[in-house]
């Protein structure tokens, strides 16, 4: 996204697509959110209780399987089985097994995941964004800031910036099928809407800093790779 070909970032076109999503977000944030909202989400359907609609069904399903803590646990169960079996055909050697591990595909997937995490944990408790189910209640929308309360831990949006880190990464290692990563994130995003987990600037967020995250592994790891 934001990588050249030498490895190196874009600055330019990431300080760009910053300050294009700031204002999409701020925009969003004032006026476009509740009518997209209300556009997107189904009333009836939310990510906590499974609808009788089939499509509901798919994108509630969709959040479970590309949750925080399932991209996470995958993710890190593959870097210890890939570092394990290194090491066990390599006579018990570590060491050995440690260097591979470092430029392995699993491993920068592993670490996109893993600040992807950091940056939503991080802002969601700085942003304290009131989720949708308040505006459904109470017809309002409203921010509390410093809060580890999940109701007030809308923007970002978890799903979105963790399932864009991985695919966006996972199409950047393997650019035929970069074009089905790319629809699958954007999908994951806008079912974060339909179950009324997220507004659409928390996804908008969200996608950036998986973008992001993702980009700035790549470009780390194969810099200490190459030393």
């Amino acid at each position: 996204m934001f990588i050249n070909k030498d490895n190196t970032l874009k600055w330019k076109w990431v300080i760009i697509g910053a300050l294009i999503m700031l204002a999409l977000i701020f925009g969003c944030v004032f006026w476009w959110d509740k009518a997209l909202y209300t556009m997107i989400h189904r009333p009836d359907c939310n990510a906590w209780t499974l609808s009788d609609g089939t499509l509901c069904s798919v994108a509630i399903i969709i959040g479970k399987i590309f949750s925080t803590k399932v991209w996470l646990s995958i993710s890190f169960l593959s870097v210890l089985f890939f570092f394990v079996y290194k090491a066990l055909r390599n006579e018990n050697d570590f060491r050995y097994a440690f260097v591979k591990i470092k430029n392995s595909y699993v491993f920068y997937v592993f670490c996109s995941v893993v600040l992807a995490i950091m940056t939503t944990g991080l802002l969601k408790v700085l942003i304290g964004r009131a989720r949708p189910v308040l505006f459904d209640a109470l017809g309002k929308t409203f921010f509390e800031p410093w809060t580890f309360n999940s109701v007030f831990n809308s923007m970002p949006s978890g799903h979105t910036a963790v399932s864009f880190a991985g695919l966006i990464m996972i199409g950047m290692l393997f650019p035929r099928i970069k074009w089905a990563t790319w629809t699958m994130a954007i999908v994951i995003g806008v079912s974060r809407v339909y179950v009324g987990a997220h507004w659409p600037s928390d996804v908008i967020l969200g996608a950036f800093i998986g973008m992001l995250s993702a980009d700035l592994v790549k470009v780390a790891l194969r810099k200490i790779n190459s030393k």
